[in-house]
């Protein structure tokens, strides 16, 4: 299986540079997988589409501030982005510009020492202040390259969920950031069961796919938490005919990489492409991805190659908005 395979004509002017104007006030596109077909929606229409007793998962993480910039002793400027810190592992952070063993930055009055350059933009760092208090210190907005800008006041608010509790995430759980508290009601009073976990988004949201095989390319692996309360509600559901759906790609790995494990916390590389069997998501509400991603991937393997492919270029006709501030897609 190859990774151009996966692949779609994403003009540039589709991409969503700034978050809508209202939170929440985007478009919905509504595929069925088992049929192919496509209905042309609104985001604040959800409760449309979902039934009394399902369970709406969501990822409570928290997004850190987690870019940092930095200086040299003779003053050139580089740049951090301060990834998830795994257990007692060292502290890695994605650079821009060149940097070498021992180079000395600093943050502020603070002192980061490279400890260890690990190649592809990765290093090992050491600091006396943790660097996750230095990022919420002194850090911004870690919002996606290809928006190309820097982050401003609005996107601190904007590019963090509604409900962003526990704090760890190097990027936001993009498709959650178009529900808002008054859609979560809605829901709520429609007989919608809402549950949550923690998948700390990490490195492998950054990572291109470097393999011309879907197969050989090696996931990163991130944080996770399932509380045994969301479990119960999920057993619950699969036992009375009702339908688990997952907010983002992030929650759908988390949940699937516990239906094949077991497990409930711990840390979660599973890599999920066509051919995947799916054994716990019923529904998937999602972002637009970008081509050749593994994200793509992962609602491909849900969706169907064809049927989203489909849907992405009804998409991209009908102007819909893409990636992390553009608009939605439920695949049910």
């Amino acid at each position: 299986m190859l990774v151009s395979d996966y692949n779609y004509d994403l003009p540039e002017k589709r991409i969503a540079k700034f978050p809508p104007e209202e939170r929440g006030s985007t478009r919905l596109l509504v595929l069925n997988r088992k049929t192919g077909r496509i209905q042309d929606s609104y985001y604040k229409n959800l409760d449309k589409f979902l039934n009394p007793g399902d369970v709406l998962i969501l990822n409570d993480t928290r997004v850190m501030q987690s870019r940092l910039f930095c200086e040299l002793p003779d003053g050139r400027k580089r740049e951090l982005v301060v990834l998830e810190k795994h257990g007692d592992e060292p502290q890695k952070v994605m650079y821009r510009g060149k940097l070498h063993d021992s180079d000395v930055l600093k943050v502020a009055n603070q002192e980061v020492i490279v400890a260890k350059i690990l190649g592809n933009g990765i290093a090992e760092v050491e600091s006396d202040t943790p660097l996750v208090d230095l990022a919420e210190r002194y850090g911004t907005v870690p919002l996606p390259p290809y928006l190309h800008r820097d982050a401003e006041e609005n996107d601190k608010k904007r590019y963090q969920t509604v409900w962003a509790k526990n704090m760890g995430s190097a990027a936001a759980p993009t498709a959650s950031l178009n529900m808002t508290e008054e859609l979560l009601e809605k829901l709520k009073q429609k007989g919608v069961i809402i549950k949550y976990l923690t998948l700390h988004v990490g490195l492998g949201t950054f990572l291109p796919i470097r393999t011309d095989e879907v197969e050989n390319h090696k996931m990163h692996s991130e944080w996770f938490n399932i509380p045994e309360t969301t479990i119960e509600t999920i057993n619950t559901a699969k036992s009375t005919n009702h339908r688990v759906v997952a907010l983002g790609t992030t929650v759908a790995r988390t949940l699937e990489y516990y239906g094949k494990t077991g497990e409930t916390s711990g840390e979660d590389d599973i890599f999920i492409y066509p051919g995947f069997e799916f054994q716990v998501i019923d529904a998937l509400l999602t972002n637009f991805h970008a081509p050749k991603s593994t994200v793509l991937m992962l609602a491909s393997a849900f969706a169907g190659w064809d049927h989203l492919k489909n849907a992405y270029d009804h998409a991209v006709a009908t102007e819909y908005n893409f990636l992390s501030y553009g608009d939605s897609m439920l695949i049910c």
